[in-house]
């Protein structure tokens, strides 16, 4: 009958197997393979519209995945617990070791083989002039030490031990991946990222509600969002055109800012891959265009709106398509769909077009709705698309009205007598993204230790040496050395001829 294990065996045995090599590597695996829904499907922590937009289309298949945590991957049960799991288990192996590193750093050389003529690195030194046996282990002892060796003495030999730095340089190695570990876990959740579009003469503040889009970890505070304020005072773009290509190459965008904190304000350059750092937060150039300045009017000539529309560019000559929504002033909701073109010609085909993506020759073009614009329905809807399944054309398209065409400071009746809509100037805007990320630094220096662990642990060798005065009527007739590595050593025959030659002319050659 086979003896059970108590609770204390059962432990142990877990604690084994979790600790062991291949336990973390199937928890690696497995820590991809769980990464993978948070691909498939929106999630809460960064695209809640787009989890409204799924329960709404599919309600109970939303069900099914929101009771298995699949809208939250990164910070669900399941998740945590492998994520969690792969922590301890890198652990477990990393302290035994380290207990046993540090007991070793404090244990001697061991004592010199009965045989070294066994060991693989073997030399046997004749002398010419027989000297004393206390004589040998002095000088043997100098060479050893100068060359870096732990030495303890045995009676008539000596036992040197070198390359502890290799075990520690790997145990700071797998430290520094769990400090990484950590940094990302405990950034994740106070770290985050807005993105802004910022109009020339526009000003953005730091606060929550400034930002187009937010992105924050499980831990944000809105207390985190530093008090400073961002103004695009101008947005200057370098072209270069191209005659083999015909098109225009962009050469350098350059936005001048003007930060103001609670130290006072001055204007510094943002360009792309040169971020701006305020107040420990990161400004990085994306994008930029146009933002036309759209003015409608009631049949009263009172204007129902005004505001300047950022268009999103569809191609490298800033042909661009924005949206203009107003819901009320007028008879019905009017939502405009607009093509921007920055220098505009005429196709064989009637249709408009942009060849540079400068202002030379400015034109809008807008296709007309009316209806309801969904903007009651209680769900959030995309300032820069609009929804028309719910709208009837009145210009543009299949409409018996043809599109609404403007050049810079015209204006255009609507159709119906609706009103009027205006295209009165032409500001540009820049898109940024705002970064904090506080485990850039820790990342940072634990990435150094684990490439410095690394590379010291490939280049350090693990060596240990002896040398033997072996006696001949009362003084040593010869001298037996030899040498032992845990790994491959090719050093190792070299390292032995030259504590020899140390020893017998007396010089303390370092190894």
């Amino acid at each position: 009958m086979q003896p059970t294990l108590g609770a204390g065996g059962w432990a142990r045995f877990l604690w084994r197997q979790l600790t062991s090599m291949r336990t973390a590597l199937f928890l690696l695996l497995l820590l991809a393979l769980a990464a993978i829904p948070g691909s498939l499907v929106p999630q809460r922590s960064s695209d809640p519209n787009g989890v409204l937009r799924y329960q709404q289309d599919d309600p109970e298949l939303y069900s099914i995945l929101d009771s298995l945590q699949l809208f939250d991957t990164y910070t669900s049960v399941w998740f945590s617990a492998i994520y969690l799991l792969q922590f301890i288990s890198l652990v477990g192996c990393v302290l035994p070791r380290t207990n046993h590193h540090l007991k070793a750093l404090q244990t001697p050389p061991p004592h010199t083989p009965a045989n070294l003529s066994r060991l693989e690195a073997h030399r046997l030194l004749e002398l010419d002039h027989p000297r004393a046996e206390a004589e040998i282990m002095d000088r043997a002892e100098r060479v050893l030490r100068d060359a870096g060796y732990r030495v303890r003495r045995y009676g008539s030999s000596v036992a040197g031990e070198k390359g502890y730095l290799r075990e520690t340089a790997n145990l700071i190695f797998h430290f520094a991946l769990v400090g990484i570990l950590v940094a990302i876990a405990a950034g994740t959740g106070f770290k985050y990222s807005g993105q802004r579009f910022i109009i020339e003469g526009q000003t953005f503040t730091n606060d929550l509600a400034s930002y187009d889009t937010f992105t924050q970890g499980a831990w944000f505070s809105q207390s985190a969002l530093n008090p400073y304020a961002l103004n695009l005072e101008t947005f200057t773009p370098t072209y270069q055109f191209n005659p083999t290509s015909g098109r225009a190459e962009p050469l350098d965008f350059e936005a001048a800012m003007n930060v103001t904190t609670a130290e006072g304000s001055d204007t510094r350059s943002l360009r792309v891959n040169q971020p701006l750092h305020v107040l420990g937060n990161s400004v990085y150039l994306l994008g930029n265009g146009f933002a036309p300045i759209i003015t409608v009017k009631n049949p009263q000539g009172e204007v129902v709106f005004t505001q300047a529309v950022v268009f999103l560019p569809q191609d490298q000559n800033l042909t661009s398509v924005g949206v203009v929504k107003v819901p009320d002033g007028l008879d019905e909701q009017l939502g405009l769909m607009g093509f921007f073109y920055p220098s505009a010609v005429t196709l064989d085909s009637g249709a408009l077009a942009s060849v540079y993506p400068e202002p030379d020759l400015p034109i809008v073009t807008f296709n007309a709705f009316v209806g309801d614009l969904g903007l009651n329905e209680g769900i959030p809807r995309n300032v820069y698309s609009l929804t028309t399944d719910e709208m009837t054309q009145i210009a543009g398209g299949d409409s018996d009205e043809s599109s609404i065409v403007l050049g810079l400071g015209q204006e255009r009746e609507l159709p119906g007598g609706l009103g009027s809509v205006s295209f009165d100037s032409l500001p540009r805007y820049i898109s940024v993204d705002i970064h904090r990320d506080p485990t850039q630094i820790p990342v940072a220096l634990f990435s150094l230790l684990v490439l410095g662990g690394l590379i010291t642990s490939l280049f350090v060798l693990r060596r240990r040496v002896w040398v033997k005065a072996v006696i001949g009527d009362g003084k040593a007739t010869h001298i037996e050395l030899a040498a032992l590595s845990r790994n491959d050593d090719p050093g190792q025959d070299a390292a032995i001829d030259h504590i020899a030659q140390g020893i017998l002319l007396g010089q303390e050659n370092r190894v």
